[in-house]
């Protein structure tokens, strides 16, 4: 008879979690300022998605702190019941004024706020979703009742294919990471909106990683790219540019009072905790005010992709396309084994990257991604460049590198990760 609980881990994961290093689930102790401790060693952190350094920040930690106080730790209901404080009215007319949308909501995660768009995913509509959105966009579009057309990732040919093939009176939605998570990319913002208008339908834009933080004014890519009306519909996240916790929905306020009363992520979950409101707030306070932090995470990530490509290692990009200076830089391998193997060599050099394989990335095209906080120093970015150098060269992916025979590597280091 058949066990529904007979599951078992690929080979892959398996060898990953039992015998070989272990890239994922491991206790840290985090201390800000770009750095950690892992096993008691201090490291570079680049795998933290907190872009401009604000997690730690004096300034939002007290902020957090006051808020529990007044408040406590939780809110114990949802929004609709009790779950609503002057904080969450307070954090989201700030976001819709930051974001130049007439109404906001705020979700308890950035996955339920991108999960919250299924209630416009009706049946009979079609979503058009890039093939490189993030999970949580894949899941809103696979509870929604709307059927689904995938194009290939920034593959505005393709789009506009399947666009025109669509019956005209049929309402459409285009939905798109504004900077992929993964490979650190900008969507196309500019052929999007062409696309959009041209087609009659609707454009939603995942600003998880870009809000806060691209653009003149921290917007995100539709300022960057000088489009802030190109945007019908914004999520996004509050953990990674604003040191918090919790999502955002940002748009017409029709559209997002019908989100408030109809999306199950909203109304069935307990609300965004006191705490992490106020860190969200004094974030807001800070990128509004320093934008140097900003351009600081750029400068160091344009000059750590330089560094890279120097050793001849792949950090993404189209043939004959500039590549998007984003705080994402990866850093492509290929075969996963080699790819959980670096990012050992990695963290013996005192460098804690992240190791991306499949599911979140093709079978055969993991890499190691790293993400450059406003925190980093000069000496981080000697450090981690240093770290790619050596672990490079003992696997021979640095051209003119000779890779040290299996034997001869660290295996012993290796296996007791």
């Amino acid at each position: 008879m058949a066990d529904i609980f007979d599951k078992h881990l690929s080979s892959f994961a398996r060898a990953l979690t039992e015998t070989g290093p272990r890239p994922f689930s491991r206790p840290l102790t985090a201390i800000g300022e770009g750095e950690a401790l892992v096993d008691g060693v201090r490291v570079v952190m680049t795998a933290c998605n907190d872009y401009l350094g604000l997690s730690a920040d004096p300034r939002v930690t007290a902020a957090a702190a006051k808020a529990a106080g007044e408040y406590g730790t939780s809110c114990s209901g949802s929004r609709l019941v009790c779950g609503t404080l002057p904080l969450h009215e307070e954090l989201e007319a700030r976001m819709a004024a930051f974001l130049g949308r007439e109404a906001a909501i705020v979700t308890t995660t950035g996955f339920q706020a991108n999960l919250a768009l299924t209630p416009l995913f009706g049946r009979g509509d079609l979503v058009f979703s890039d093939a490189a959105n993030h999970a949580s966009l894949v899941d809103a579009i696979r509870l929604g009742a709307a059927a689904k057309r995938l194009y290939a990732h920034s593959d505005m040919a393709d789009l506009e294919r399947q666009l025109a093939a669509a019956d005209p009176g049929t309402a459409k939605i285009i939905v798109t990471d504004g900077l992929f998570s993964m490979e650190g990319d900008l969507c196309r913002l500019p052929e999007l909106t062409v696309l959009a208008r041209r087609h009659g339908a609707r454009l939603v834009v995942d600003g998880a990683h870009d809000i806060g933080l691209l653009g003149p004014g921290g917007r995100g890519v539709a300022e960057h790219f000088g489009l802030p009306d190109a945007v019908d519909l914004y999520t996004g996240t509050l953990s990674k540019c604003f040191g918090s916790v919790g999502g955002v929905l940002a748009g017409p306020a029709t559209v997002i009072n019908y989100l408030r009363y109809t999306a199950r992520p909203v109304i069935f979950t307990a609300s965004m905790p006191p705490a992490a409101l106020a860190a969200a707030l004094a974030a807001l306070d800070i990128i509004e005010a320093e934008p140097e932090r900003r351009m600081r995470v750029l400068d160091l990530a344009g000059r750590l992709r330089s560094g890279l490509r120097e050793f001849g290692l792949s950090t993404g990009g189209a043939e004959g396309e500039p590549e998007a200076v984003t705080p994402i830089v990866p850093v492509h391998i290929g075969d996963e084994e080699l790819c959980a193997r670096m990012w050992g060599l990695l963290l013996d050099e005192g460098v804690f990257a992240h190791a991306v394989v499949a599911p979140a990335v093709p079978m055969g095209r993991a890499l190691i991604r790293l993400s450059v906080q406003a925190t980093h120093t000069d000496d981080h970015l000697s450090r981690i460049l240093d770290a790619f150098a050596a672990a490079g060269r003992r696997l021979g992916l640095i051209p003119g590198a000779r890779p040290l025979p299996r034997q001869a590597r660290p295996a012993d280091v290796m296996s007791a990760r």
